[in-house]
This record gives C-alpha cells, structure tokens and sequence, in this order.
C-alpha cells in the first residue's frame, strides 16, 4: 500500500486560490528548461535526477505535493520519497500540462 495520494491539478489550484498550500512545498521535478518555459509561481523546482541529494529539503510535516510535464516523472518520485520514509506525499496527476489546460494555455 502507497503512503501517496493522486490529487488532481483542479484540487491543487484551489488549494492554492485559497491560500491553503505551502508554496514551498509544490515541488517541481521537471529540468529547468520546463520550468523555464511554465510553471506554478512560487513552486520549488527539484529535478527529478537531483531528488536523491536534496530530499531533505522537503518538509513531511506538511503536505508534498509533486509535479511533473504529464505524471509519470511525479509518480517515480513519490515512488522514491515513499522508500526513503516520506508519508505526506501527494502525486499532482496529468501533470503541468493539465494545470496548464485549466489555465487556457496550450503547454504541448
């Protein structure tokens, strides 16, 4: 049994709308060129390749939420951060490109 979550990018934003998620604690696994080109304001970036060295930088004291492009790379982290003890773990499904649909922008 997974200690992780799917949530859905429309919970996210009204999480977000409402003031009621830690901006600190929306991680975005995707590489800088992604984050570059859309993200979430005030999201942390962490690739995914660099999540083994900086896992602690995260607060499981509160609710994670991971994203990606789509919601593969996400759920390998959750994956990966489930291994390494993490439990408030929330997989963002269909990924930026899904926030970015809700948003009226065309991510790819």
């Amino acid at each position: 049994m997974t200690k992780w979550q799917d949530v859905t990018p429309q919970f996210l934003l009204e999480l977000l709308e409402n003031g009621n998620a830690d901006r600190t604690q929306i991680i975005d696994v995707r590489e800088e060129f992604e984050w570059d080109f859309y993200h979430i304001e005030a999201s942390v970036l962490i690739p995914m390749n660099t999540i083994p060295a900086r896992h602690n930088e995260l607060d499981d004291t509160k609710p994670i939420y991971i994203i990606c492009a789509h919601g593969v790379r996400s759920v390998a982290v959750c994956h990966y951060l489930e291994e390494q003890g993490y439990s408030n773990l929330h997989n963002v499904t269909g990924g930026m490109a899904a926030v970015a649909s809700l948003k009226g922008f065309q991510y790819d």
